[in-house]
């Protein structure tokens, strides 16, 4: 006789399979910050886990190799800085050591790489800046033409949103 097949439920079927990973990409900017204050959160409270990709951008000097080098291992180390120390952060948010990705290239391309090859990564946020210059680029290129290359869903976060609004939607 075969046994019947065990029931799920969204309580334990999120227990089941892999932790929902939420990636953020890390620049300098305030945004970036309310983002991951956001993603941070929904993971502490999903039991899921931060991600975080810093893209190194190409230098754009070009002329002399081993000074291209010189700045290319620069940029990688600062990424490496900007990284541990907003890992430190997501941790005291939510509990747990991000996932953490550096690559060189270009934001958006490296990003779509990165989705491609992570099956693991659950959902994608973006803060948005909401002043004159708009919601930027990769914001605009994610949620517009390149929205079709997503296989997972995208949460866009507004850098109006305060501390205390986006701990109560979280």
């Amino acid at each position: 006789m075969a046994e019947a097949p065990e029931k799920t439920t969204p309580e334990t079927s999120a227990s089941a399979e892999s932790p929902r990973v939420f990636l953020v990409v890390v620049d300098e900017t305030e945004e970036m910050r309310v983002a991951l204050r956001f993603a941070a959160l929904r993971a502490r409270s999903s039991g899921g886990k931060v991600a975080m990709l810093y893209v190194v951008e190409p230098s754009e000097f070009q002329h002399w190799m081993s000074v291209g080098d010189i700045m290319r291992e620069e940029a990688r180390t600062e990424a490496e800085q900007v990284l541990q120390r907003l890992a430190a952060e997501v941790s005291n948010l939510c509990g747990s050591l991000p996932i953490l990705y550096v690559r060189e290239g270009d934001r958006r391309d490296q990003l779509l790489e990165l989705l491609d090859e992570e099956p693991n990564i659950s959902i994608l946020v973006l803060g948005a800046a909401t002043n004159k210059r708009g919601p930027g680029p990769l914001v605009s290129a994610m949620t517009g033409k390149f929205l079709g290359r997503l296989h997972i869903p995208v949460t866009v976060v507004p850098d109006s949103m305060t501390v205390e609004e986006i701990d109560a939607v979280t």
